[in-house]
């Protein structure tokens, strides 16, 4: 029995403790069994492709009227400090704190009208098109483990599914994306979790796994280990596979920033300070950005991500002008870089929150939750680009003209992975077969 060595055994509410979990045979990544991933995989999988979708979620609702249509003939209590600027495509403005995004308008669409909001801070509707509740009710899976269920690994020794959420004091914002009925075999790998932290192998942890003189003499003592023990005979094919998950320098290589290059990097703002915030004692950077791309070019088909927190309850724009120059830096830099790497028209780029914020600036200089709509940004994935779709009234309350919902947009999201949400199901634990999503409509304009 190979065990990867981890911290000091953690006891689960089910008195399976941490350790014991991370053991070949019952080998596993933050409690998911390798060999049943890789089974479950296998048995939904396709013929592997490299579509791939980047989703970037503005944990605790962005406020929709100060970022893509500045309501400048509102009254001052909804219209705010900020001003529109022009873009690179002409009669579309988007606010001032973005104006390396407006240099590259016409590589993205703006939707201003997006609904199906719940007053829910969590990141349900933005990784999988349902609320909260609707997954409470029906368990719905998110996107990516769809994904991860229909398409399989692209690579068998690299996740379909990561995540880059970083932890948060309200825990919800922190969800890598909820695997729903499909279980646990298509959840996330965390690259913030122990699931990293245990990916070492007879000492050889990950801060030598690029060595690979170690990494051979590591996997020599493996198989030795193995062999004595006549194991390695008699485990099947998808544990011999998970061997190679956890040898393969492929997943590491793609979180190890320093073998970027170092001019790339400062494109994504490396240098500049990381990004705090307030009652919530985490750090973020434009560079997530950055390894959101290497994960998709090493394999990965879905990379989920948190950035900052956007609940602006009380000085709402003192907030913004730390956030959104942050997202201008690193959305514009990940398109650039998707489309120098030959990528863009793959990979799909979508950055969006739970809600909008009331139009009406409270007494704390705050935005609250608005549910009535919120916005959008989209990016690559073979869209036609260089929109603005949608209209809020003249005070931002509600859609004037072209209501998107969630689901229209992961039907979108859906057809650019290659999947047809019209004809594609899923069967749930009862064995019953269930359609991605309940709107099975793409957005026109993008197709």
């Amino acid at each position: 029995m190979l065990t990867i060595p981890g911290k000091k055994p953690v006891r689960f509410c089910d008195g399976v403790s941490r350790r014991a979990s991370l053991q070949v045979g019952g080998l596993a990544l933050g409690g998911l069994s390798l060999p049943r991933i890789l089974r479950a995989q296998a048995a939904g999988s396709q013929v592997p492709s490299h579509k791939g979708i980047i989703m970037v979620y503005l944990a605790g609702g962005p406020p929709h009227q100060d970022m893509w249509e500045i309501k400048t003939e509102a009254p001052r209590e909804i219209r705010g400090e900020f001003l529109p600027i022009p873009t690179s495509v002409p009669g579309i403005q988007i606010c001032e704190q973005f104006p390396k995004l407006a240099k590259r308008m016409h590589d993205l669409v703006v939707i201003r009208s997006l609904v199906g909001c719940r007053d829910e801070h969590s990141p349900y509707s933005c990784y999988s098109g349902f609320t909260e509740a609707e997954f409470r009710q029906r368990n719905r899976p998110c996107l990516a483990s769809f994904l991860s269920k229909l398409k399989g690994p692209v690579d068998r020794a690299v996740p379909p599914f990561a995540s880059l959420s970083l932890k948060t004091k309200h825990l919800p914002w922190a969800s890598p994306g909820d695997p729903g009925f499909l279980g646990n075999a298509h959840s996330a790998f965390m690259s913030e979790s122990d699931d990293l932290a245990n990916m070492t192998l007879n000492g050889i942890g990950l801060g030598r796994l690029g060595d690979r003189k170690a990494l051979l003499s590591g996997l020599d003592r493996v198989r030795r280990d193995i062999d004595a023990s006549g194991q390695l005979a008699s485990v099947d094919t998808f544990t011999q596979q998970t061997l190679e998950v956890l040898t393969s320098s492929k997943l590491v290589d793609a979180l190890d920033l320093d073998k970027e290059n170092p001019k790339l990097r400062k494109k994504y703002g490396h240098g500049l300070p990381v990004l705090k915030s307030g009652t919530h004692p985490c750090e973020w950077h434009s560079e997530q950005f950055l390894v959101a791309r290497r994960l998709i070019q090493a394999g990965v088909r879905c990379v989920t991500l948190n950035f900052s927190t956007w609940d602006s309850h009380s000085n709402n724009f003192p907030r913004m002008r730390k956030n959104m120059p942050y997202v201008d830096l690193g959305v514009a830099a990940l398109v650039d870089d998707l489309r120098d790497q030959g990528m863009l028209d793959d990979v799909s780029v979508v950055v969006w929150g739970e809600f909008g914020r009331t139009p009406k600036i409270n007494k704390r200089g705050g935005r609250d939750h608005w549910p009535s709509v919120s916005c959008a940004l989209l990016a690559g994935g073979g869209i036609r680009s260089g929109q603005a779709i949608g209209s809020t009234n003249r005070l931002g309350e509600v859609p004037r003209e072209r209501p998107i919902h969630y689901q229209e947009v992961f039907s979108t999201l859906y057809r650019n992975l290659g999947i047809d949400v019209n004809h594609t199901t899923v069967e749930d634990q009862s064995g019953r077969p269930q359609f991605l999503v309940d709107i099975r409509d793409v957005i026109p304009e993008l197709v």
